[in-house]
């Protein structure tokens, strides 16, 4: 994940805004998809923010799924804000970068006193790492030291 500052930004043809989060949401409500949704308000505009899908599942689903990315995106979300709760979100001060090539969406949000960013669309795009199944290492392991099987007839 690309470090920004906001001197990255401003040469990389970003505008800086400010605005207020005015509405912070989890759901599962829409789709039997769970997403995070922040509504983003500044001088005569309003943008949502999130919406990717962090996990599958509704009320009354027999099932749920999610993934540890999905989960760290709401973390860095909270810590580019400088929030501990979630609900603390609502009412929160951001500065918001703006790109004209991002056609209205917005991808990057900071911290309204610090040169904190957060760039969702680049967090997302990053390749996930898959760690390797325990279980073949454990049977490799179990086939390396196991006694080979005495073949000869006596």
């Amino acid at each position: 994940m690309i470090k920004l500052t906001q001197m990255d930004l401003l040469r990389g043809g970003y505008q800086i805004l400010n605005g207020k989060i005015t509405e912070a949401d989890l759901s599962m409500a829409d789709h039997g998809v769970f997403i995070m949704l922040l509504t983003l308000t500044g001088d005569g505009w309003g943008v949502d923010y999130g919406g990717h899908v962090l996990g599958k599942g509704s009320v009354g689903a027999a099932e749920f799924s999610g993934d540890a990315k999905g989960i760290e995106q709401i973390m860095r979300v909270m810590d580019t804000v400088g929030v501990a709760h979630f609900k603390d979100l609502k009412d929160s001060y951001v500065r918001i970068a703006v790109h004209q090539k991002d056609q209205g969406r917005v991808n990057v949000i900071g911290n309204i006193l610090t040169d904190k960013w957060f760039d969702i669309a680049d967090f997302f795009a990053e390749p996930e790492i898959k760690a390797e199944p325990v279980v073949e290492e454990i049977e490799q392991t179990i086939d390396a030291t196991a006694p080979e099987a005495d073949t000869e007839t006596k």
